[in-house]
């Protein structure tokens, strides 16, 4: 049964960024002090710096009382990667984790106060928080408004990163995850984003001309780039992607892949993958 209130709850969706505190916006900050109640949810041992992360930019940036409730993120078959089994793994996963979210707002967030989500990058971008938000409010079991406040992507940073722009005179741009990307490759000679590429697929790519600008935990202190010819460097994005992996025990990265020319492909990065 839906619950009655003359004073709704508030749901902030506040973007932090791709990991770097300081490109939290002063929208973002503003917002963050509206909110007195922040949900977390956490992904287990191996991402617990995220959650470190988070509570270290609400300490840097928070003066009054606040709480922080934590849940965990549910499980998610990750095996799926026929087109209809994965669609079908995603909705799952999201409808659980909406069960979660509404337990949260019911029990942690009473009747007039404002809660609020930190999303990694922006919610607007490869994030499922907004979805889920709308999940609960259809179901009808608790009433409150939300506010979107846009944070600086992963493919922002990864752009500024490497001092280039996304865009080219002319010519679209593409944003896909990896695992569409071998089946779909677009054949119009625009620029291509990629993220969620869990299977390398720019490895199936070489061969035709193109260059790559790579990112890993874009914003942190474990930040790594590569940039150069695909056909030259994807072996060694492989090598720093496994040792990564191997060393934090997960691993998020961009990249932008484009047609090799000379204005606008230059690396940005140092050996083995250090900033430039």
């Amino acid at each position: 049964m839906a619950e009655n209130s003359a004073a709704p709850r508030h749901i902030l969706v506040i973007g932090m960024g791709a990991g770097d505190p300081d490109h939290l916006t002063l929208a973002a900050v503003k917002a963050m002090r509206r909110a007195e109640v922040f949900f977390v949810l956490g992904k287990g041992r191996e991402k617990e710096s995220l959650t470190r992360l988070r509570r270290d930019i609400l300490d840097e940036h928070l003066t009054g009382p606040y709480r922080v409730v934590e849940a965990e993120d549910p499980w998610r078959d990750r095996t799926q990667d026929d087109g209809a089994r994965y669609t079908s793994a995603v909705h799952d996963w999201r409808h659980r984790r909406a069960d979660i979210c509404e337990r949260l707002i019911i029990e942690e967030l009473a009747p007039g106060e404002c809660g609020a989500f930190l999303v990694w990058g922006d919610p607007s971008l490869y994030d499922s928080t907004l979805a889920i938000l709308e999940d609960i409010r259809d179901r009808g079991t608790v009433a409150f408004g939300h506010t979107v406040v846009p944070g600086i992507s992963s493919v922002s940073a990864l752009a500024a990163r490497h001092r280039v722009t996304l865009n080219r005179v002319g010519r679209p741009i593409h944003i896909t995850p990896g695992r569409r990307l071998a089946q779909d490759f677009p054949e119009d000679d625009g620029d291509i984003v990629v993220m969620l590429d869990g299977h390398e697929t720019f490895t199936q790519l070489t061969g035709r001309g193109l260059w790559i600008h790579w990112g890993a935990y874009i914003g942190t202190p474990d930040e790594i780039l590569v940039s150069g010819p695909l056909d030259e460097v994807a072996g060694r994005i492989s090598r720093l992607r496994a040792e990564a992996r191997e060393r934090h025990g997960w691993i998020m990265d961009t990249y932008l892949l484009r047609q090799s020319t000379e204005e606008a492909d230059r690396p940005a990065a140092g050996a083995d993958g250090a900033p430039g």
